[in-house]
């Protein structure tokens, strides 16, 4: 295989992203599209000029499309990925990869079953400046960690009826924006923490609107963790140590790092990237894992994707979140 063919599920605006990004490949291209609407398929696939397929069934069955990109609401995720994996395809979906943990273990038994490669997209964790930022934590630069702080807040108003805000779209904060602060936490602590203490405020139509957490990751290591719709705020990172801190503006597109260490002068350290190559380091990533025939990500296994999903499940259960029976069930069949 000298190039990864590629095949996007959704077309939305992620699925723009995606496609951009992709062009900065060099061992992979996107040839074609599905959505649920054939037209809408064709209207997102004219501009890179790929086929558009008439179901996401037709894309499965092509013979020549190697991986899937899945990028459709929350809620699909998990029977998608499922058939997707049942033709045979690899796989790259979307954050979150599934809206519960029974969800994802029940499709790393049928990747493994399938022999194919499946990983969640959480494009932050694959930017230089995150590569970085776990260069300077392994070299112990701001001496032991103690604590992080992250928030990602989206301003903005949102009709209820908009996917953020329906229970029925597995909507709220949590699953959209509160997955990277939790994400950049376990990146600097990879590991699974010991207790979680939460706050919640929800919408009118039930699902989180905003929280803070308070993660205790053991050994006095914490971490407090904030996502928001409807709501300003700076969208950033801090890691402190014992000798100094790393904080890292606009961490979930992260192209920069400060480094202040105590009693010296800090630095800066810059990666930049258009926005057209957002998700070019995930996507270089798994064609590479793909074309070296490996079924898991060393970046980023589902061993790793399930500790994050472990940690909103409790946090949706210490706020009494559901969503309905059809978007959590686990049963390959439905």
């Amino acid at each position: 295989m000298a190039k990864v063919n590629w095949g996007i599920i959704g077309c939305g605006n992620i699925a723009h992203t995606f496609a951009k990004s992709i062009a900065h490949c060099a061992d992979a291209q996107l040839i074609g599209a599905a959505s649920t609407s054939e037209q809408r398929a064709k209207e997102f696939s004219t501009p890179y000029n790929i086929k558009g397929y008439k179901c996401y069934q037709a894309l499965m069955q092509c013979q020549n499309i190697d991986a899937i990109y899945i990028a459709n609401t929350h809620e699909q995720h998990f029977k998608t990925i499922a058939q997707c994996l049942t033709h045979n395809k690899h796989v790259l979906s979307e954050k979150p990869i599934t809206v519960n943990a029974q969800q994802l273990e029940s499709l790393t038994e049928l990747a493994k079953q399938k022999n194919c490669f499946l990983m969640e997209g959480v494009w932050m964790r694959f930017l230089p400046a995150i590569v970085k930022l776990q260069q300077l934590l392994s070299e112990d630069i701001i001496g032991n960690v103690h604590s992080v702080n992250a928030n990602f807040s989206l301003p903005g108003s949102f009709a209820s009826t908009h996917r953020l805000m329906n229970p029925t779209t597995a909507g709220g904060a949590l699953l959209d924006l509160g997955i990277y602060p939790i994400s950049i936490a376990d990146v600097v602590f990879n590991k699974a923490p010991e207790q979680i203490k939460s706050f919640v405020h929800k919408s009118i139509t039930g699902v989180d609107e905003r929280s803070t957490a308070i993660v205790d990751y053991g050994n006095g290591q914490f971490a407090s963790l904030a996502s928001a719709l409807q709501q300003s705020g700076p969208t950033e990172a801090c890691i402190n140590g014992e000798l100094g801190f790393i904080r890292i503006p606009e961490f979930v597109g992260a192209q920069s790092i400060e480094l202040h260490i105590y009693g010296q002068d800090s630095q800066h350290f810059e990666y930049g990237f258009s926005d057209d190559e957002n998700f070019k380091f995930e996507i270089a990533h798994v064609t590479q894992c793909i074309l070296q025939k490996q079924t898991q990500s060393t970046v980023l296994p589902l061993s790793t994707s399930l500790r994050v999903i472990n940690i909103m499940d409790t946090l949706r259960a210490q706020w009494q979140l559901k969503y309905n029976y059809a978007i959590e069930s686990a049963e390959l069949t439905k």
